[in-house]
């Protein structure tokens, strides 16, 4: 996966779905992101990242309602 790539992918379509969107680390294996908005925008961020950006592979999404329920290996 290419960081830079997923990183504007994932700007735009947080844009074009009024979502609040924060980067809390990307590089060539994972990226952590903080969304905010109505779930049902949410959901519909996840399907266009599934679908993702043509030069990156998403092999899996993970969601938590708050960073309090992030399982200790999922920080960064």
């Amino acid at each position: 996966m290419e960081p830079q790539g997923f990183i504007a992918f994932a700007e735009h379509r947080a844009a074009r779905l009024s979502l609040g969107l924060k980067i809390a680390a990307c590089d060539h294996e994972r990226c952590r992101l903080t969304l905010s908005g109505p779930e049902a925008l949410i959901d519909a961020f996840e399907m266009a990242v599934s679908l993702g950006p043509y030069d990156s592979i998403v092999l899996d999404v993970s969601r938590f309602q708050s960073n309090e329920d992030l399982p200790e290996k999922a920080l960064p």
